[in-house]
C-alpha cells in the first residue's frame, strides 16, 4: 500500500481529477497548500504597506492505493499536469504501513478499495 501525495498548481487540479477517473481513481482528498520554491514571489501593496508574497498556492493532492495501482495513479497526475500546460508540482510516494476502515472494520488492502 502507497500514499500518494502530489502538490500541484491550482490550474492542473480539474484535468488532474479527470485523468484520475479514467483510471477508475475516485477516492482522493484535496487541501489547499502554500509553499516556497525556485520561483521568486511578488509584491504588493495592501493597505499602503509594501508586503512580499514567496508561497504560492499550490494543491494537496492525497491518493490512498494499493501497490499495483501506484503508477497508474502518479501517471493519471503527471499527465494531467501535462495537459495543463506543464505548470510542474512534485509528487512524493510514501509507504502505509497499515490501513483500517472505521465503518466495516476492514484493514490492509480491502480496507482501501
Amino acid at each position: 500500500m502507497k500514499l500518494i501525495i502530489a502538490y500541484i498548481s491550482p490550474q492542473a487540479l480539474n484535468q488532474v481529477k479527470k485523468e484520475l477517473y479514467k483510471e477508475s481513481i475516485n477516492r482522493f482528498s484535496i487541501a489547499d497548500a502554500f509553499g516556497h520554491s525556485d520561483h521568486e514571489g511578488y509584491s504588493h501593496n495592501y493597505r499602503g504597506i509594501e508586503m512580499s508574497v514567496d508561497l504560492m498556492k499550490k494543491i494537496r493532492v492525497e491518493i490512498a492505493v494499493n501497490d499495483d495501482f501506484t503508477k497508474t495513479a502518479v501517471d493519471a497526475i503527471m499527465n494531467g499536469c501535462k495537459t495543463s500546460k506543464n505548470l510542474g508540482g512534485k509528487i512524493f510516494v510514501l509507504p502505509i504501513e497499515q490501513t483500517y476502515r472505521i465503518s466495516t472494520g476492514e484493514s490492509g488492502s480491502q480496507a482501501i478499495g
